[in-house]
């Protein structure tokens, strides 16, 4: 059973914007925001998998976006540096949630890959709207990757190519409803509807697929995994 982190986003909304999909014009609807979420929570409910809840703050709209708060290997919590000033007061509370399932450990980027001790590729991605790599990328069990290859550069495409087995190529369309940023338990992916060639390729592989829509959380630059952290993310360093 994988244990899985959310949070309710009862203090989620656009109050800022630091990414391109952000616009506080438009806005996030929050009963839909509400509904969205609470049919993600009931899906992941359904996959064998246990779910914690860290609770919402006031003031960190974006704390909903759990995957973001930093990595976990066994039983130790790499926290997040988060580059931009609204989201760092998130970093305290995370920290404190995790204090009681792992240690904390603040280490730098560039000591990551021996920590993890296994082989770690910094790739550049080149389209704003795709800033971070889950966004753009997403490994499947049976060694393959589902990816939008033009959110890479030429070097990270290559390297990419040369270290996944094989690579299922997303459309733009799909790619813009954020279809990478999806949650793979074993054969179940939860991932935002608008896919229907990737659904269809998936299912070819006979992958159980749970399309479900994030149209207010999209307005914000994530979908259902930057809304799931799984904890851990690996079991053991160089696994």
């Amino acid at each position: 059973m994988r244990e899985l982190l959310l949070c309710p986003p009862d203090f989620y909304g656009i109050e800022y914007e630091i990414n391109p999909w952000m616009s506080r014009a438009r806005g996030a609807e929050a009963a839909l925001a509400q509904k969205q979420w609470k049919d993600l929570y009931a899906t992941l409910s359904k996959l064998d998998s246990k779910i914690d809840l860290i609770p919402p703050q006031p003031k960190l709209p974006d704390m909903v976006f759990t995957a973001n708060a930093g990595l976990t290997i066994g039983r130790k919590f790499i926290p997040s540096n988060f580059r931009h000033k609204e989201r760092a007061g998130e970093a305290p509370h995370f920290a404190r949630w995790m204090e009681d399932k792992f240690r904390s450990d603040i280490q730098s980027h560039r000591a990551i890959a021996n920590m993890l001790g296994c082989l770690v590729i910094s790739v550049e991605l080149v389209d704003a709207r795709f800033y971070h790599l889950d966004t753009c990328f997403c490994p499947l069990p049976d060694g393959t990757a589902v990816w939008f290859p033009a959110a890479f550069d030429e070097y990270g495409q290559r390297a990419i190519r040369e270290h996944v087995t094989e690579l299922i190529d997303v459309l733009p369309e799909e790619a813009m409803h954020f279809s990478c940023n999806a949650v793979v338990i074993e054969r179940e992916i939860v991932l935002p509807e608008g896919a229907p060639k990737l659904v269809a390729t998936l299912r070819d592989r006979l992958y159980r697929c749970h399309e479900l829509p994030m149209s207010e959380f999209i307005k914000a630059g994530g979908a259902c995994k930057c809304l799931t952290m799984f904890m851990p993310q690996r079991q053991h360093a160089g696994t």
